[in-house]
């Protein structure tokens, strides 16, 4: 099988201790979509920023590359860990 992409928009949230935590990631069908989604998600109640990102990889196989950051929105860590 053929590498896939996959599109995804990450938010980052405080939990109830104050530390920043990844929130719920959407997948999305393109790059243009998921920096749209994520702008939206950065500036929902509660959010303190999102990022938009892709991956390529095999999903028979479970092979994937390290992602790729399209943009950051908002206040979100330096070091992400994608």
């Amino acid at each position: 099988m053929a590498d896939i992409t996959y599109y995804v928009a990450l938010p980052f949230v405080r939990d109830d201790s104050g530390e920043l935590v990844a929130g719920n990631a959407e997948e999305c069908q393109s790059a243009a979509t998921a920096l749209r989604r994520a702008e939206m998600m950065s500036r929902m109640p509660g959010s303190i920023g999102a990022v938009a990102f892709s991956r390529t990889g095999d999903p028979m196989i479970g092979e994937f590359g390290d992602a790729h950051l399209l943009r950051k929105f908002g206040n979100v860590p330096e070091d992400l860990g994608l």
